[in-house]
């Protein structure tokens, strides 16, 4: 995802410094060009050769090294990163930018900066809480520097509180949404739901589906990165929910009917990636219901439309995107969903087909417009993501 794309680390004085070993890793996995520049105070935590060769580049960590390769480092590295991240960063190095001094090779390196540049204070709790050090960071955040709140728990220092670094993949996640992506999203809403509802028998038992959310994650994240604001409504799924997604839970398919037409009126883009049971049980048992000798049947009945709730509901400049899987006659049964249920695009597949059923990492889709059929190959269902994404920006 960060093919190209040129990232610095900037590591200060502080304990959690031997954390970002990690987080360089990570950044390399995903194809960065990561540099590192260090304090002097963070080589007593981590060795400069840790990060080289972890990154293999040059650490910096000397503004006067005459044996530096690159013409005025600090300029030229602050001037052509993609992403700069601050991780830990100390009060000192808070203030120091805040305020403007640049005494040191990363200092120095922030004044030029053009790119997002994202600080991760992290500190003693009080130290933390300081005003002066609370100040400081309101002062960088209203100068457009994205300040990263530090998570509460028990401390190096033996306290507990406020000042820990956040995890690892936190940050790498924060870099990758700063400059994976264009933001060909910025300024829209989208809602895109994901999952399997859950309609109840008893208080034990439940009707369901194989749906594990995979697709509908995907595709909220991806719009993410490319600068939407994004509502995630979820149904049942073991997947931790996407960072810089605002995501609303929900059981059955009731509750996701009144969560997401509460939502519609003020989206931009709808995509309903959801598993929706279309019945569920007439009367739910409020007491397990027990074993008995004989068969049972369960009445049925048919849950709201969502989909067709929302094509009729639709107004001017909404996109609404329905999701279609099918064990036969994919195309035709598809292409009726389309017109029947008012909706812009139709995203289809075949559980048949290898490599598209639920569970997987991968899918195989068929796109449907009111202009054009699109057949993708087997992708990642990240791919996929960026596929229907694509694909609906052509169309609104």
């Amino acid at each position: 995802m960060l093919t190209g794309k040129k990232i610095v680390l900037g590591v200060s004085g502080g304990i959690a410094a031997y954390k970002m070993a990690n987080v360089a890793s990570a950044l390399v996995k995903l194809h960065a060009d990561v540099h590192v520049i260090m304090t002097e105070n963070a080589t007593h935590f981590i060795t400069p050769e840790t990060f080289e060769t972890l990154t293999a580049n040059r650490c910096y960590t000397d503004t006067f090294d005459r044996s530096l390769a690159i013409h005025v480092p600090h300029v030229t590295l602050g001037s052509t990163a993609d992403a700069i991240l601050i991780a830990p960063a100390t009060a000192d190095v808070l203030g120091k930018i805040a305020h403007g001094i640049a005494d040191d090779m990363l200092t120095t390196t922030i004044l030029p900066a053009t790119c997002p540049v994202m600080i991760a204070p992290s500190m003693n709790v009080h130290m933390y809480e300081n005003p002066i050090v609370q100040n400081n960071m309101k002062l960088l955040a209203s100068y457009g520097y994205e300040i990263i709140e530090a998570d509460e728990g028990y401390l190096a220092c033996r306290d507990i509180g406020k000042g820990k670094l956040p995890p690892e993949d936190a940050l790498v996640e924060y870099v990758v949404r700063a400059c994976a992506k264009e933001k060909d999203l910025a300024g829209k809403k989208v809602l895109v739901t994901a999952g399997a509802t859950m309609e109840a028998i008893d208080p034990v038992r439940y009707i369901t589906n194989h749906s594990t959310g995979k697709m509908g994650y995907a595709l909220a994240r991806r719009a993410m990165l490319r600068g939407a604001d994004v509502t995630l409504v979820a149904g049942q799924t073991a997947l931790d929910d996407p960072l810089f997604v605002n995501v609303k839970r929900v059981k059955s398919a009731k509750h996701m009917y009144e969560v997401v037409t509460a939502l519609a009126p003020e989206q931009d883009i709808i995509i309903k990636a959801a598993a929706v049971a279309d019945y569920r049980p007439v009367n739910v048992a409020l007491d397990k219901i027990k074993k008995k000798d004989g068969d049972m049947s369960i009445a049925l009945e048919r849950t709201d439309d969502i989909l067709s709730y929302l094509g009729s509901h639709k107004r001017d400049g909404q996109f609404l995107c329905g999701f279609s899987m099918e064990t036969e006659n994919m195309l035709e049964n598809s292409k009726a969903k389309l017109v029947n249920k008012n909706v812009d695009m139709i995203a289809a597949n075949n559980l048949k087909v290898a490599g598209a059923g639920f569970g997987t990492d991968t899918n195989v889709m068929t796109l449907i417009t009111g202009k054009e059929i699109v057949e993708l190959p087997m992708l990642s269902k990240e791919d996929v993501a960026d596929k229907i994404l694509d694909m609906i920006i052509e169309n609104m």
